[in-house]
């Protein structure tokens, strides 16, 4: 067992270690620095030099462990695609945002083209290539799957972009998404090897590159992950889920991601319904917690205890 569990996490983690030194002082050189928000939390105005697209870090450790083994386990491709088409495209947001200094990166319009182009081509090879089922495993159903039939695939949409703007949106504390996805590819993993599903060596790389890159993303953050990063661990969530036959649990393991998007949501509708009143001080909501006088490593602990436990029932659920 070890070869493909223990040997993936520990290449990728030594990747993503050697990587931190030679790849911050570059994104640092490049001027790639994060800009706060000037109506935002105070205490994030002093973050405004530190560089961001560190999710460079993570893409390249977990690319490189896969090439390892893609040979052997052929299923890890599609999962490696979402990852890496994904972080691609919040590279280019992030390549816009901070090198040409488009203050927007890509325009919502663009944005959302790209992702719907990316899961049009993961959801064909799922189907066509892959030859894996569109039905859910339902949790706590004693291995009940549910058959949506054609309604599938647009759930598929639904699902796979969900989360990727989910684990964006989480991207705003220091060592928040890092964490919080540690332990939802760590819960992934753990359901890899019970059901030998054969895409172990990916989720593992993933834990390794994360643990990593928490070391450089820990508070005080010495590097963020950007979109670059946030983009690329939601196609991975995603498409291991969709992989596993389980995207029902992505609501269990993700309830993080999942409560900062309805935060925006809630927020916004509200605001534009009542006139500019809001129900949070600040959305997403770990920016409401802030202003609620949480510590930000506070907030990441929590949320991390969190997930960790939803983990652990999502496991029962299995």
């Amino acid at each position: 067992m070890s070869s493909h569990v223990v040997i993936p996490v520990l290449i990728s983690f030594a990747v993503s270690l050697v990587l931190g030194p030679v790849i911050i002082p570059f994104l640092r050189k490049l001027k790639m620095k994060q800009t706060e928000r000037a109506e935002g939390v105070q205490s994030h105005l002093k973050k405004a030099g530190t560089p961001t697209m560190g999710g460079i870090m993570i893409l390249i450790s977990v690319i490189v462990t896969s090439l390892f083994y893609v040979k052997d386990y052929p299923k890890i491709i599609p999962i490696l695609f979402l990852t890496v088409a994904f972080g691609l495209i919040g590279f280019l947001d992030d390549y816009l945002k901070v090198v040409l200094k488009r203050s927007d990166g890509l325009m919502p319009m663009q944005k959302m083209a790209l992702q719907i182009v990316v899961t049009a081509i993961f959801a064909f090879y799922l189907v066509k290539v892959a030859d894996i089922p569109l039905t859910m495993l339902v949790p706590f159903s004693d291995g009940y799957y549910l058959d949506l039939g054609w309604v599938a695939v647009p759930v598929l949409f639904v699902a796979v972009i969900g989360t990727v703007n989910g684990t964006n949106f989480t991207d705003g504390l220091d060592g928040l998404a890092s964490s919080v996805t540690v332990l939802v590819a760590t819960f992934f993993t753990v359901v890899a090897i019970g059901t030998e599903s054969g895409i172990e060596p990916v989720t593992c790389a993933v834990v390794g590159a994360l643990l990593g890159f928490l070391l450089f993303n820990v508070y005080p953050a010495s590097v963020f992950m950007g979109d670059t990063g946030s983009l690329a661990l939601g196609g991975f969530v995603a498409g291991t889920a969709y992989m596993l036959q389980m995207p029902l649990f992505i609501i269990i393991v993700g309830f993080i991601y999942l409560a900062e998007v309805a935060s925006v949501i809630i927020q916004v509708t509200y605001f534009k319904k009542t006139g500019g009143k809001r129900i949070f001080k600040m959305a997403p909501i770990h920016h409401h917690f802030e202003l609620c006088g949480w510590s930000e490593t506070r907030v990441v602990a929590v949320f991390s205890i969190i997930t960790a436990i939803l983990c652990l029932i999502a496991l029962m659920g299995v």
